[in-house]
């Protein structure tokens, strides 16, 4: 299983503890038991990511983020409140549907251990500070490893944020959220609040209390709830009311527990339509929306939203930015997109600017995004394997959104786009009829007079200048 030539040895070891990819500049080999390396190592070459301009060729360099600029009597670090993914960004292997691990990353020489958990976290946060990003999310079971008992798993975890809590502390990097990964354990399969066992109820039950209380300790801003699996494969085996209603009893215990301990983070709730489940509870934003209104959690929630979950749940691209913002429930951003040819939620950085700036003209239209942030929900391509890659595609994705705001600063301030928009709704504000509408002072028998006056204009066609807006 290992290759010789001159150059370069490399060697690919599968174990059932890992996989670990070492490479040796000269012909001999080193056990990848007994390397030990520093995280200081692993980016040696890669040099502080820093602000240099439009004109830079620099790779290695923002060319739009300038952190500290106003902008809109704001800075921009503070608009923006970007956040790395850990679970992408750390323990993504470049796994799909079709093929195993590609990414082989330096640092895995003992995955399961402790001392692999802790190395790991180093490592990301020398990532991070190196990025000159300022906050963090993360899933429990991504920073520590699960282990046999539900006691140990918990222990592992208070070790592993001990360590967190005081990686923060050193580089003033900050948590912006926290959650627990309720679908990726097979005891998971049926869901995890919308279970058919009460014994798998309440292990979910048991591990987000736990995921709460650690993300408090790490001063985590918010909460994110994903149901990846709260939904259904097959109705026929079904019974959407109870599920639905374990579903809601499950995050008022979680609202309960969260005023007992004094937690004074957001709770979000993040939709996405479908994957892995074939029909997910939490569709889209205005299906979450009308699921806490029925269920009295409305002033408990607000909305994590995706962009790539808006998109396979056939919405244009914002459109759930849009309608999370409408009722004040746009909390924070997963700020990913996919690929239309590609029928899965495929977590790519954004790199398309017209996407960021409609995106980022509905977080400046709400003055900002509160305690929440742009988090880089977003996974490298299978075939960018080398570790210099997390570090190309975060720069691209955050000077892209940068620029997305500076774009979207000027739309704003010039007010074009806003007036053109008036412009279509004119009549119910410039006439008696249209006032008495939009006050709910008239009625049917009353318009259908006025229908009899007007009927030259109704049937008189008036251009919605799409093409015009899109300019």
């Amino acid at each position: 299983f290992f290759f010789n030539d001159t150059a370069t040895t490399e060697i690919y070891t599968r174990s059932i503890v890992g996989s670990v990819r070492c490479v040796q500049e000269t012909g001999d080999l080193i056990s990848f038991m007994e390397k030990k390396e520093s995280s200081e190592d692993y980016f040696s070459k890669i040099p502080e990511v820093k602000y240099e301009g439009p004109s830079s060729k620099n790779l290695f360099a923002y060319k739009y983020y300038n952190k500290e600029e106003i902008i809109l009597g704001k800075k921009m670090k503070d608009w923006l409140r970007f956040a790395v993914c850990y679970w992408h960004t750390f323990r993504g292997t470049g796994t799909d549907q079709f093929g195993g691990p590609t990414m082989i990353r330096p640092w895995e020489t003992e995955a399961g251990s402790l001392e692999n958990d802790i190395r790991r976290l180093r490592v990301a946060f020398k990532f991070m500070k190196k990025l000159g990003v300022d906050y963090w999310t993360f899933h429990d079971r991504d920073i520590a490893t699960e282990q046999a008992t539900l006691a140990e798993t918990n222990n592992r975890l208070d070790e592993v944020v001990k360590e967190a809590k005081k990686l923060q502390e050193e580089t003033g990097i900050k948590c912006l959220w926290g959650t627990a990964n309720l679908f990726g354990n097979a005891r998971y399969m049926n869901g995890a609040a919308t279970n058919p066992e009460v014994s798998v109820f309440a292990y979910a039950a048991a591990q987000v209390k736990k995921a709460i209380e650690v993300t408090k300790e790490l001063g985590g801003e918010n909460y994110v709830f994903w149901g990846g699996r709260e939904g259904y494969q097959s109705l026929l085996n079904t019974d959407i009311k109870t599920e639905l209603s374990h579903y809601a009893i499950f995050l008022k215990m979680a609202v309960a527990y969260k005023k007992k301990i004094g937690f004074n983070g957001q709770f979000l709730i993040e939709p996405k339509p479908r994957e892995p489940t074939k029909h997910q509870y939490d569709y889209d934003a205005a299906t979450v929306l009308n699921f806490l209104r029925a269920n009295g959690l409305y002033d408990d929630f607000k909305l994590n939203i995706e962009p790539n979950h808006t998109t396979l749940a056939g919405h244009e691209f914002e459109h759930d930015i849009v309608v999370a913002a409408l009722d004040g429930k746009l909390g924070s951003i997963d700020s990913n997109n996919g690929d239309v040819m590609v029928g899965w939620d495929t977590d790519q950085f954004i790199m398309d600017l017209k996407k960021a700036t409609s995106m980022l003209l509905v977080v400046l239209k709400q003055g900002g995004l509160g305690k929440g942030g742009l988090n880089f929900d977003c996974k490298l391509r299978r075939e960018s394997t080398d570790v210099e890659d997390l570090f190309l595609a975060h720069i691209g994705a955050i000077d892209v959104l940068a620029n997305g705001l500076r774009y979207a600063a000027k739309i704003a301030e010039d007010k074009a786009r806003e007036s053109l928009v008036v412009q279509r709704y004119i009549t119910f504000s410039l006439t008696d009829m249209g006032r008495k509408v939009e006050n709910n002072e008239t009625d049917l028998e009353e318009l259908e007079k006025y229908a009899f006056r007007v009927e030259k204009a109704a049937n008189t066609l008036h251009s919605a200048k799409q093409e015009k807006f899109e300019i």
